[in-house]
């Protein structure tokens, strides 16, 4: 039988990651905290059914995908639509770069951006990340490929413009040239 204890150390110990990821998420502190927060509560009720101790992490990120997507669904009528896109800086300083990253991550549709942070953020495999969506490995590896399509122009430019030549997204050191060619991205040259 689980206790109330197991669960109170557990949730000090992954709150932090789940902060950063649930920020990842939405890009915004607060509602990432309310995302964390409404997450713990959904384990909680279920801790006592989570068998395996390994499990637990998997389930806490699973919780917090999925609320953060239901939260999206809720929020839908408040993106403002504009007919132009906003100007970007000629050269951002390091500081800034994680501004920009942030930017580019929210033009992302939210499961698309939940599968990059999965992936490339929290370092999941494909299977990982396809057991904490609920969906095939292939729709992992479609979503991932056309997620890093639409960023790496973005990102391309950043690392170019802040003094980081030679570097971009296809470039990756996390990433082995056969992962990226099983996530689609072919590359050439």
């Amino acid at each position: 039988m689980r206790s109330t204890q197991d669960f109170a150390e557990f949730a000090a110990a992954v709150s932090p990651r789940l902060r950063r990821m649930a920020f990842l998420l939405c890009g915004d502190w607060h509602t990432a905290e309310d995302l964390v927060q409404t997450t713990l509560a959904k384990v909680f009720v279920s801790w006592r059914k989570i068998r395996r101790k390994e499990a637990e992490q998997a389930y806490a990120f699973r919780t917090l995908v999925n609320t953060y997507l239901a939260y999206k669904r809720l929020k839908r009528n408040e993106e403002i639509l504009t007919s132009r896109v906003p100007e970007r800086q000629v050269w951002l300083p390091p500081p800034e770069t994680r501004i920009v990253v942030l930017n580019a991550l929210a033009t992302l549709p939210p499961k698309s951006r939940a599968v990059v942070v999965l992936r490339y953020w929290a370092d999941l495999s494909v299977d990982e990340v396809a057991a904490i969506l609920g969906c095939s490995p292939g729709n992992v590896k479609s979503q991932s490929a056309r997620a890093l399509s639409k960023l790496r122009p973005m990102l391309d430019d950043i690392a170019t413009e802040s003094g980081s030549p030679g570097h971009s997204l296809k470039d990756s050191p996390s990433h082995s040239r056969e992962e990226r060619h099983e996530a689609g991205d072919v590359w050439h040259g």
